[in-house]
């Protein structure tokens, strides 16, 4: 079975500390095998995890997917 990865753009993340706040909310997630966040691209790539949960997620740590 593959992993799904899901791709986001997130406009609002400018430094490191947004990177930690957002990862700290999807790594929890059940499936998430891996987070990787661009902060100069504002991309969000996430392996696995349910899309909507990611995107609740995001918006929990106070941001918003575009």
């Amino acid at each position: 079975m593959t992993t799904d990865t899901h791709t986001y753009s997130v406009p609002g993340m400018t430094c490191d500390h947004c990177k930690s706040s957002i990862e700290k909310e999807i790594l929890p997630l059940d499936g998430v095998e891996g987070v990787q966040i661009d902060v100069e691209s504002k991309v969000v790539t996430v392996t696995g995890g349910d899309d909507a949960a990611i995107v609740a997620a995001i918006d929990t740590a106070g941001y918003a997917v575009a």
